[in-house]
């Protein structure tokens, strides 16, 4: 076969090399074309040139330049000669991703990659028109030489004051055709005498070997202690932030996201930076553990009750995998010049966010035995990331990979874990469960009213205590703090003093002191003596002395308070509002409806809606060896039914003269009579679309249907629906 074209020289591949083509641009089969015309159209349009340019590391890169500079055809022995001989190597694989194809005369490339790689592809300007002189470079001016040495290695464009008095050197060069005017003040250098000067060759320096990774070798006990520390840390701050807006649950912005209020308090929560809260609310949106409700409330949703019940490893994987293929960077949130950029928000989204993360993890786990420098690293995925559509890998991504991945246990001190490791390759992270410590069921009480849990607790101990008690610090172990405000909302929530003495009893290791047993009892004798309702917001207490004291009490001025009964009393505010200042105050009110009960504050609060984890801008997976071959056999199908189709369309013409004309009803007639009487007769129509364009279809008719024909379509083998007022016209075969 001939080839004359890109679409003759797929035709010409064998399967073997349209499989490897499929390898590396999946985007050509999603979805499968209908045959190799169309599969040539998309392969050689600018976005799925794009892509492919963006698989291709530095080295492949600068090749496929000097395959772009060239004109066509080119040979081998011609980019050697540009490039250097090892070039010779990297020309098989820029073929079998289809950036360079084999004709008749020689090499050639898609015509669409020059516009994809850029207008001054490795800063040349375009083509002379002309034959130029090019020995006489050698004798050029030293004014000229000064110009031609500043656009030498690009930009090829030099701006001058006018084009009409031109300095001497800028004249000569102009006269001699070695520059080119592009306008009144714009001179171009044309790619041939760029070539000569530098010495027949397309870049100045070629980056033919990867550059090395450099670190620091770590002892591989203490990272992977470090990685299930991080482990351990990472879920616990995921429960944390969960529980916390499950009491206290924060409001969005309208334009979506988290603002700077609710993520400082969240921050003193954790007791971390602003970029770490961050970053793990981010990781629970992903996770659809949390979402943002229509009324604007940030809530946990059911799946994060599912979640908890679940083991450690699958609880840390679903986490990690979800920030693992996101196209959002939470690094971007509170970036210098860029304080607007809210978490959970929408603009966080980046198309190099998942790539990154893919690279940076596998240079970690090829250098599994360091930590490697930031900047080595860096030097290293941007050889093998250098697409100049998007300016290259940025510094500030690795470094948000390097960070993210330490904080979720991936890497433990810079070094990639194990259980990275496993992850990366679709393990199922078992090791992670034994790994882990054991869940301890106790606290030991001290004596100044703290309790300290000597490791992870047990999540229903977790639960209780922290009803009742506010976490001091964090670590190895976690210190707890009882005072009045915790006690008092471990009573809000429905528990009894009584219940909570039982219950530290119980879990403590060591014995109650008496001083926190007397707290407990003075606050549970207090509390609910004072109650506030919402109905007309009245104040209650059964305390004759007690109302006697609230009402001379000058702080509570702003309530308004009036008197109604001896134990009632009743304000122009809210019941919540009541409450606050009441407590602000030293007063310990409990909540009461209408029936005169009391209110146990609410335990949990879950989202009402389903989960909405944010959009990811995806890539196109590589497709599987299934995949491949049922596309290749559905294309290779539709090549043949094409073929088949064009050769039976050119027996109609030259049968017909022309596309068939009938009335819409002699149509109808023609095809009625057809069906009955010749029904095995393919049939020539002329079918108009959407836009009035009249296409020539051979078709199979099988019956008439309220006003349109029901046929099959031998171009794609389906059963198809046509139209009767849009038949232009039918004739037999």
């Amino acid at each position: 076969m001939e080839i004359r074209s890109y679409a003759d020289y797929l035709r010409a591949l064998d399967d073997a090399a349209l499989i490897a083509i499929f390898s590396y641009r999946p985007d050509l089969i999603t979805p499968v074309p209908p045959d190799i015309a169309s599969l040539a159209v998309r392969a050689s349009s600018a976005p799925s040139l794009a892509r492919a340019v963006d698989g291709l590391n530095k080295w492949q890169l600068q090749v496929l330049e000097a395959c772009a500079v060239m004109n066509e055809p080119f040979t081998e022995k011609e980019i050697a000669s540009v490039t250097e001989k090892s070039a010779l190597f990297v020309l098989p694989g820029l073929i079998e991703r289809g950036l360079i194809y084999q004709d008749k005369d020689g090499l050639r490339v898609p015509s669409t990659l020059r516009e994809v790689l850029g207008n001054e592809i490795a800063g040349l300007g375009p083509a002379s028109l002309g034959t130029l002189k090019l020995k006489k470079l050698e004798e050029v001016p030293d004014a000229a030489k000064k110009v031609l040495d500043a656009m030498l290695w690009g930009p090829p464009r030099g701006a001058i004051s006018d084009l009409k008095k031109p300095s001497a050197g800028v004249q000569w060069l102009l006269d001699e055709k070695f520059l080119i005017a592009f306008n009144q003040q714009t001179v171009v250098m044309p790619r041939e005498v760029a070539l000569y000067l530098r010495g027949n060759k397309v870049h100045r320096q070629l980056e033919s070997v990867q550059p090395s990774v450099t670190g620091t070798a770590r002892d591989l006990r203490n990272v992977q202690l470090a990685a299930i520390a991080n482990i351990t840390t990472f879920l616990r701050w995921t429960e944390e932030v969960l529980n916390f807006w499950a009491q206290e649950p924060a409001t969005a912005l309208r334009s979506g996201g988290l603002g700077v209020r609710e993520l400082k308090e969240l921050s003193a929560h954790l007791g971390v930076d602003e970029t770490c809260a961050a970053f793990v609310a981010e990781v629970s949106y992903l996770a659809g553990l949390l979402t943002i409700d229509p009324d604007d409330k940030i809530l946990p949703t059911h799946q994060f009750d599912i979640w908890l019940t679940q083991s450690v490893s699958v609880r840390w994987q679903s986490l990690a995998s979800a920030w693992y293929i996101s196209s959002r960077m939470s690094g971007l949130v509170g970036k210098e010049g860029q304080k607007n950029v809210a978490p959970l928000g929408p603009e966080l989204d980046r198309s190099m966010a998942a790539a990154t993360r893919r690279l940076v993890l596998q240079l970690l786990s090829e250098n599994s035995a360091i930590a490697p420098d930031l900047d080595s690293l860096h030097q290293s995925a941007q050889w093998l990331a250098p697409s100049k559509r998007s300016g290259g890998l940025q510094l500030d991504y690795v470094t948000w990979t390097l960070r993210e991945a330490e904080w979720l246990g991936i890497t433990g001190q810079g070094v990639i874990s194990a259980y990275g490791i496993d992850f990366l390759q679709g393990g199922d992270n078992e090791s992670v469960n034994t790994d882990l410590p054991q869940p301890v069921d106790h606290i030991l009480i001290q004596s100044d009213n703290t309790a300290i849990a000597p490791g992870p607790l047990e999540h229903e101990v977790a639960q209780d205590l922290a009803l009742i008690a506010d976490v001091e610090s964090r670590g190895g172990a976690t210190v707890y703090r009882f005072s009045e405000s915790s006690i008092r909302r471990g009573l809000d929530h429905g528990r009894t003093g009584e219940e909570i003495t039982k219950f530290l009893a119980k879990t403590s290791k060591t014995p109650m002191p008496q001083p926190l047993e007397y707290l407990i009892a003075d606050v549970a004798k207090k509390h609910g003596k004072l109650r506030v309702g919402n109905t007309a917001s009245f104040i209650r207490c059964e305390d004759s002395a007690l109302i006697t004291q609230i009402m001379g009490d000058k702080r509570l001025e702003i309530l308004g308070l009036r008197k109604i009964a001896p134990e009632v009393l009743i304000c122009g505010h809210d019941a919540a509002e009541a409450m606050n200042v009441l407590r602000s105050c030293g007063y310990l009110p409990a909540a009461e409806d209408s029936r005169g009960l009391l209110l146990s504050g609410p335990r949990i609060q879950r989202a009402q809606s389903k989960a909405r984890p944010p959009r990811i801008i995806g890539e196109i997976d590589r497709p599987d060896e299934i995949h491949i071959q049922g596309a290749l056999r559905a294309l290779r199908t539709g090549e043949k039914s094409s073929r088949k189709q064009s050769t039976m369309r050119n027996i109609a013409t030259e049968a017909l003269g022309s596309l068939p004309r009938t009335t819409a009803n002699e149509t109808l007639e023609l095809l009625s009579d057809y069906l009955q009487n010749q029904p095995a007769t393919s049939l020539s129509i002329g079918y108009a679309d959407n836009n009035g364009l009249v296409s020539h279809r051979i078709i199979d008719p099988l019956k008439l249907s309220a006003g349109s024909l029901v046929a099959r379509d031998h171009a794609t083998g389906e059963v198809q629906t046509f139209r009767i007022a849009r038949i232009t016209g039918v004739a037999a075969l």
